[in-house]
């Protein structure tokens, strides 16, 4: 089964879903929808007991519930709930919520978007870039970030090919490439910037995303070069490749005195190219 993992957008809120090549299925996170649907502070214990009561009715959606690795906070992999789109629509009748309908509408539009993807894949980028510019980025930023996607993908293609496995493996990798070029852990990061469950690149300024693209960039080029053999030799391609965006890290902030890995996020750095309240219109 061929699977790919996205976010979808839903009022500025994030929704992690899988399309399955295979059965031309899109699979949603459910505690994200139920996040986005109740406000609730704690969508994973309203699931849990949701899930209960389902259960007691003799309700398939909770009999049935599939689980598949979808990327949490931390970066890593884990087993989620997801379900598809059909099985949604019926979860969504068992919550109480002013947005149903609106989500609704969104879903069927989701589906109906990626139908018209599968035939022209450049709409698939247009989205992309919808989405980010309903949330307040700025296009080259945007620009930044798309190609930031390619190259990423470029990288875990490569890993693949070595017999990397995703979750954990990808992660501790990625974290390699992490440290090596920012000296922080993608932990120490997030943390930097104040982040929680939001996605780090998501946060970064374009110089990070630039320099972020170098290490990734690298790391995949090395390693089709360097052709390592497992694990440990994969560690060392990402220590490189991280290396070669840490120089370029050092050699600029000693040229602008200035340090590349800044506290600042997209929040912050949004808010800031805000209009003043009496001049929005």
């Amino acid at each position: 089964m061929t699977q790919q993992n996205a976010l979808q957008i839903f009022e500025s809120k994030k929704i992690r879903t899988i399309w399955d090549d295979e059965q031309e299925k899109w699979y949603f996170s459910i505690v994200d929808v139920i996040e986005v649907l109740t406000e609730s502070p704690n969508a994973r214990k309203y699931w849990s007991v949701l899930k209960t009561r389902l259960k007691k009715e003799g309700s398939e959606l909770a009999t049935n519930c599939s689980q598949l690795k979808m990327q949490s906070s931390d970066g890593k992999f884990y087993k989620t709930d997801v379900t598809d789109t059909e099985q949604l629509f019926r979860l969504i009748q068992s919550i109480p919520s002013p947005k149903a309908e609106p989500f609704k509408l969104w879903l069927a539009k989701i589906a109906n978007e990626r139908l018209d993807e599968m035939q022209n894949p450049e709409l698939t980028v247009e989205r992309a870039m919808k989405e980010y510019l309903q949330l307040g980025y700025s296009e080259n930023w945007i620009n930044q970030r798309l190609k930031s996607i390619e190259i990423r993908k470029e990288l875990t293609d490569e890993w693949k090919k070595r017999g990397m496995k995703e979750g954990l493996q990808f992660a501790v990798l990625t974290d390699i490439i992490t440290k090596t070029w920012s000296g922080k852990s993608t932990k120490e990061y997030k943390k930097l910037k104040d982040l929680k469950k939001e996605n780090l690149r998501d946060h970064m300024t374009n110089t990070e995303l630039i320099l972020n693209m170098l290490a990734e960039a690298s790391t995949k080029d090395i390693s089709q070069s360097f052709n390592p053999q497992n694990f440990e030799e994969n560690v060392e391609v990402a220590k490189k490749g991280g290396d070669v965006a840490k120089v370029a890290r050092e050699k600029l902030e000693e040229s602008t005195g200035k340090k590349v890995v800044t506290s600042q996020n997209a929040k912050a750095l949004l808010n800031k190219n805000k209009p003043p309240k009496n001049l929005e219109s």
